[in-house]
């Protein structure tokens, strides 16, 4: 077979792709040498007191990538790409910790290095209140906790916990959840007598359920995880879970992409010590405890609407200080220190009987 002359000779090419790799290696390099040169810097200037990682300005940073991507990567690879580079760098000045709802193999593990990359050092623990107790004592330097699920709703105990809590929120980054069934190797696929997952989980995946084995026991477990794990050595079960947890007990698929609703997502909060500067897009985090008092809930809104800000979202959960009273959590776009945002806090504070900011932080870029 003779070669179209119109295509480009595989050994040229080869060799500028070895050219090109070369490249990055020294560019890559030369940027961690710069990073390197940061943190003698920011230690010079602040000493044991020195922040080395700034979440607005990463934020920042991946924005002007996806800016300016041409293709053929799609902005969001293209992101992914800057955000180990970054990673990396960052661990040369000071590696972060991070802890996060486990244990290993959960969706929070997997949104914990999608927002702080492969060389943060991050730690599983067993329950939201653990992650903040971590946080709050300076063992580590973030921690990574779910708030809502788009078919589920909000995780109630993500939201108790900032009712006691002083931590701030840092960053958000939001999961595509892809639920997979899957076996060990002791379980036939016409054999399966049990499914475990998360409560969570089998909601999601409800419907599926119901169409291709509605006759078998499902059971909760305290993560899709810990499910994974145990249906590992066991016999006649399967386990519905993501793919990290596949992969960390070397399960087969059976099935994938279960989920119930295409668009599936889960928002995960960074909780840290520290307020985040404006990063130029953000969003302020509220929490609002009113008087029993009838038009409440509009007293709460009415400030959003006459200084035109937009809100994205408002629960609310039973106060602690008395019953039939309420505390209202509040998303909305804006950062804490524009002049607009600080109208609508006056104006809610001369109304409200507590006002708590939980944090000004970057929407989330990946």
């Amino acid at each position: 077979m003779t070669q179209d002359k119109s295509l480009p000779d595989l050994a040229d090419v080869r060799k500028e792709i070895d050219q090109i790799d070369q490249q990055l290696q020294q560019l890559i390099n030369q940027r961690a040498k710069c990073a390197q040169q940061v943190a003698q810097v920011k230690i010079a200037e602040d000493g044991k007191g020195a922040v080395f990682y700034r979440p607005e300005r990463e934020a920042q940073v991946l924005r002007a990538v996806m800016e300016r991507n041409q293709g053929p990567l799609s902005n969001e690879e293209m992101a992914r790409l800057f955000r180990e580079v970054m990673s990396a760098c960052l661990a040369l000045e000071r590696p972060l910790k991070v802890a996060y709802l486990g244990p290993e193999g959960t969706f929070t593990q997997q949104a914990t290095l999608k927002h702080f990359g492969q060389s943060a050092i991050c730690k599983p623990f067993a329950a939201i209140d653990e992650v903040f107790r971590e946080v709050e004592s300076g063992a580590v330097d973030y921690g990574v906790v779910p708030i809502e699920n788009s078919t589920e709703g909000v995780i109630s105990h993500t939201l108790d916990s900032f009712m006691d809590s002083g931590l701030q929120i840092s960053g958000e980054v939001v999961l595509r959840i892809h639920q997979h069934l899957l076996l060990g190797e002791n379980t036939r696929a016409d054999k399966i007598s049990t499914i475990y997952s998360h409560t969570s989980s089998l909601a999601q995946c409800r419907k599926w359920l119901d169409a291709y084995y509605p006759g078998i026991d499902r059971v909760a477990m305290p993560s899709n995880a810990e499910a994974a794990r145990k249906v590992k050595s066991e016999w006649h079960s399967a386990a519905i879970a993501g793919d990290m947890a596949a992969d960390l007990y070397g399960l087969t698929r059976l099935a994938e992409n279960i989920e119930d609703t295409p668009d599936n997502s889960t928002r995960f909060l960074i909780i840290g010590a520290k307020k985040v500067p404006v990063s130029g897009d953000d969003k302020t985090s509220l929490m609002i405890s009113m008087r029993n008092l009838p038009g409440a809930l509009h007293q709460v809104l009415e400030p959003f609407n006459a200084h035109n800000i937009d809100m994205t979202r408002i629960e609310s959960r039973p106060s602690r200080s008395g019953a039939w009273n309420y505390v209202f959590f509040i998303d909305f776009a804006g950062h804490i220190d524009e002049p607009r945002v600080q109208a609508v806090l006056n104006d809610i504070g001369a109304k409200a009987a507590d006002v708590k900011v939980l944090g000004s932080y970057p929407k989330g870029v990946l």
